[in-house]
């Protein structure tokens, strides 16, 4: 039997507001279980992604959206880019908040791969 800690891929694909908190609450509680979360922002995901644009989502008695981002990252969650996804925006150079990192498209294939689990949003 083997140790190696289980992981959870979350793919954000929406820039609906409403959408945003489950994938960050999620890997923050997998993180806090102990098992390896990574979020992928993809499509229109990417959005949420531009400065100025997190901190507008403020649902419930949640933090907003950019202050969740920055805790996921905090409790070691990996946030990914699509590549692709940014030139699909037609975002040739563009400015993201800091802490994601772009990455091709055939990363999230792999991902998705070597994954326990994967949940879309």
């Amino acid at each position: 039997m083997t140790n190696e800690k289980k992981n959870i891929l979350y793919v954000q694909t929406s820039d609906d507001p409403a959408r945003q908190y489950s994938p960050l609450v999620l890997a923050q509680t997998a993180k806090a279980m102990d098992l390896d979360a990574t979020v992928y922002y993809l499509g229109m995901g990417l959005k949420i992604l531009k400065p100025g644009e997190a901190e507008k989502i403020k649902l419930g008695d949640f933090p907003s959206v950019k202050d969740m981002i920055e805790k996921t990252i905090e409790a070691g969650v990996k946030i990914l880019v699509c590549e692709a996804s940014k030139r699909m925006l037609g975002w040739e150079k563009v400015e993201l908040i800091p802490g994601p990192k772009i990455v091709g498209a055939a990363t999230l294939n792999d991902l998705a791969l070597e994954a326990d689990a994967t949940m879309w949003f």
